[in-house]
């Protein structure tokens, strides 16, 4: 059983989720056939990224005369399947605001992924994000290429499933993956009820062995990490309005900014004119072993999201033993527990957010480090990445037959 993994951008340092569920399938005994539209568009930090990037075939790299002959095989190969295709893809490109031309584009990758499919010995097909990476895998298998799974993360998915044709590429999958029980809950709104036993719920995964016994939380002045794509949907800006709240009682906190983004222009000039230069660092991106030591020295870590499938870095920070402040959306309910692992606060709420870093600069040490344990504990029983990734290798077997 060979699957093949589309993606659109592979690999991204905020994706890292996608590399560990890869690289675990193939340390149970699956081989994986990595196949990307585009090469990454952020600088790579950590080693098995760079190395990912060196196994991954590029489908635009081809050029255009190279998907052109792909077509053209899958016309001859197949007349009917490809007429098929092309009408699916037609549909689509209406319904979506990128339109028909860029949907083309999808049918000539979903082309030449048949081919290289059919090459490789591929009998499955898994797409990450149900946007243009599921439209190509969608199309491979209409034109004739092997059957289809996809992961929905969301918020994407969610915002607009009518135009990214959600409830087409649901019927046409052999199964479709949420990464939470909220997840799977919105894909059912957009499938007839009939396909409802094929949407299927595979956490993301953390390596437990990454994460060693936690060091205790130490006292003194909050401290804490936020960690994500700087854009609207993380809700940075408003854990700035609160920290200029935090730092009236605490004027020592600090706030460590881990990542980078669209919007960093907006971060800085808010942290400029809240006066919270001495209290608010950015770091930009960095690796796993970095995000990790920013989780050691942090308190708590802090999630501002108004939107969200289920962060990662949720789990990483609970498997590193340490409490979680975030917003009560989506998925995240499922795993942190307020007063248990840590609190959850209206989304878009700065007022909610300082209380709870008030709440939290309340516990002495001894309470934030049983918070943190408590996490640990959860985090790692829910989503080791070993357990998740053979969850989905068994989707995989019984979806090849």
């Amino acid at each position: 059983m060979t699957i093949a993994y589309v993606l659109n951008t592979y690999p991204q340092p905020s994706h890292s989720f996608i590399r560990r569920e890869v690289r675990a399938l193939e340390a149970q005994g699956t081989p994986i056939l990595r196949l990307a539209m585009r090469r990454p568009t952020m600088p790579l930090v950590a080693s098995q990224d760079h190395e990912e990037e060196a196994q991954t075939d590029y489908v635009l790299e081809k050029g255009a005369p190279a998907l052109g002959r792909a077509v053209l095989s899958r016309l001859f190969k197949s007349p009917r399947a490809w007429w098929r295709g092309l009408c699916q893809g037609m549909q689509a490109g209406a319904r979506h605001p990128m339109g028909r031309l860029r949907h083309l584009i999808y049918f000539a990758e979903a082309c030449y992924i048949a081919n290289r499919c059919e090459g490789a010995g591929v009998t499955h097909i898994h797409s990450h994000f149900g946007t243009n990476s599921a439209t190509v895998a969608m199309l491979a298998h209409t034109i004739g290429g092997p059957s289809y799974s996809f992961t929905v993360h969301g918020p994407e998915e969610f915002d607009a499933p009518a135009a990214l044709s959600l409830g087409d590429k649901m019927a046409g999958a052999a199964f479709t993956v949420a990464i939470s029980s909220f997840g799977r809950s919105q894909l059912c709104r957009w499938v007839d009820h009939a396909h409802w036993p094929r949407l299927k719920v595979v956490h993301c995964g953390i390596d437990p062995d990454k994460f060693t016994a936690p060091e205790p939380i130490s006292p003194g002045a909050p401290r804490l990490v936020s960690i994500g794509r700087f854009s609207e949907q993380k809700g940075q800006l408003a854990l700035i309005e609160a920290m200029a709240r935090i730092v009236e009682d605490h004027p020592e906190a600090h706030l460590s900014l881990v990542g980078d983004g669209e919007m960093r222009p907006q971060i800085e000039a808010a942290i400029k004119a809240h006066g919270l230069g001495q209290n608010i660092t950015l770091t930009g991106w960095l690796s796993e072993d970095d995000v990790r030591t920013e989780l050691t020295n942090a308190q708590a870590l802090v999630m501002p999201s108004f939107a969200e499938g289920l962060p990662m870095v949720i789990m990483e920070a609970m498997a590193a033993g340490r409490p979680v402040i975030a917003t009560y959306i989506a998925g995240i309910p499922e795993l942190v527990q307020p007063g248990k692992t840590g609190w959850l606060v209206p989304a878009g709420a700065p007022d909610a957010l300082a209380q709870a870093v008030d709440d939290l600069a309340a516990c002495d040490a001894e309470t934030l480090t049983g918070m943190g344990r408590a996490g640990r504990t959860r985090a790692l029983d829910r989503h080791d990445v070993s357990k998740e990734a053979a969850e989905l290798a068994k989707h995989f077997a019984q979806a090849t037959g």
